[in-house]
């Protein structure tokens, strides 16, 4: 913790100041985002005693149900960004096709990506939950936002940060400045600075993965995940499996302690279920900015152009040796995996 009180505001309003050529317009989208997820945290704590627990009844375009609380979530982030003026367009995890702004508002220059509530099938066991955002700029020149302007590389993003909703609620964020962190003080209604300047560690101890898939994965996610499980003074082997199966939670945790989380492809789903725009691109975004690093297994994953809305992608994600371990592993090319070969 800070010695002193910084609000969220107070922390980007200087990061404004630090930037005379700024309009003061991507502050205002990032406190928007801000301002929703404090209506979402009030509804997630007492989504026991209210009626926002539970499926709709719906599946949503990826096929998944819809959950009362997933709608919540994408409406109030609907509602509030719809009126800040700043945008041009936003596209949704829950929704097929881009939303431009309403015809009465103002159009801005900026774009959002988001998953409004990413692990929501935890949602009725009290798990925690999250929140993803990207802000990206517009490229087309005039008129409402199109599906182009939302289509961009994970490099070309201004801003990305996540919300996780828990015993205690963090939104951590990064405009390619480093990585803050700031923990919601219900007291006050401010989230307050907590996390400064956020590093992972070059390599940790942990891997996040859903291992009842392993009967699906490659040779080389096999041998590698095997191997983490190998013990070895030298590399701090065997690492111990965290796996809560909300993005957001394993990432955060990842985050501060370092280790990797492992969504790969496999027999069934080849370009594994992650979304690249609303989940992998943010995140890794996040990752380098904290020194880590992000990979489909062959490629930078801020370096992938996303040719639809809904495109997936094989997310490995956290500290860079391990990042480049398993890239290795699954390339052939890593000495471990050469020696199972041989055995």
């Amino acid at each position: 913790m800070t010695d002193r009180f910084v609000t969220l505001s107070q922390f980007v309003l200087q990061q404004e100041r630090d930037h005379p050529e700024a309009s003061g317009e991507f502050t205002g989208v990032l406190l928007d985002i801000a301002l929703a997820a404090k209506m979402i945290n009030a509804a997630v704590i007492r989504a026991g005693l209210v009626d926002v627990l539970g499926a709709t009844g719906a599946t949503n375009v990826q096929g998944e149900r819809v959950q009362k609380l997933d709608v919540f979530a994408h409406d109030t982030i609907m509602k509030v960004l719809g009126s800040t003026g700043q945008l041009a367009v936003v596209a949704s995890e829950e929704d097929e096709g881009i939303v431009p702004m309403p015809d009465d508002a103002p159009i801005g220059k900026y774009v959002v990506n988001f998953d409004p509530l990413d692990g929501s099938s935890n949602i009725d066991a009290n798990v925690n939950i999250g929140t993803i955002f990207s802000i990206l700029p517009r490229i087309s020149r005039k008129g409402h936002g199109t599906v182009e302007d939302c289509l961009q590389a994970g490099r070309r993003q201004l801003c990305a940060g996540y919300v996780l909703y828990g015993t205690t609620t963090m939104l951590v964020y990064t405009t390619g400045d480093g990585v803050h962190g700031f923990t919601y003080e219900p007291g006050i209604g401010e989230f307050l600075l907590s996390h400064p300047n956020i590093h992972t560690p070059a390599r940790g101890r942990i891997y996040s993965a859903n291992e009842g898939n392993y009967a699906r994965w490659s040779t080389g996610m096999k041998r590698y995940v095997d191997w983490l499980k190998q013990e070895s003074r030298a590399t701090g082997r065997p690492y111990s499996g965290r796996y809560v199966g909300s993005l957001v939670a394993d990432f955060h945790r990842n985050l501060l302690y370092g280790g990797i989380y492992l969504y790969p492809g496999d027999g069934r789903n080849p370009d594994g279920k992650l979304r690249l725009l609303y989940e992998c691109a943010p995140l890794a975004f996040i990752a380098e900015q904290a020194g880590g690093a992000a990979s489909n297994g062959e490629r930078r994953i801020m370096d992938l152009a996303p040719g639809s809305l809904h495109q997936r992608s094989p997310l490995f994600l956290g500290s860079p040796e391990d990042v480049k371990e398993c890239e290795a592993f699954l390339a052939g090319t890593h000495e471990g995996a050469n020696e199972e070969r041989r055995g």
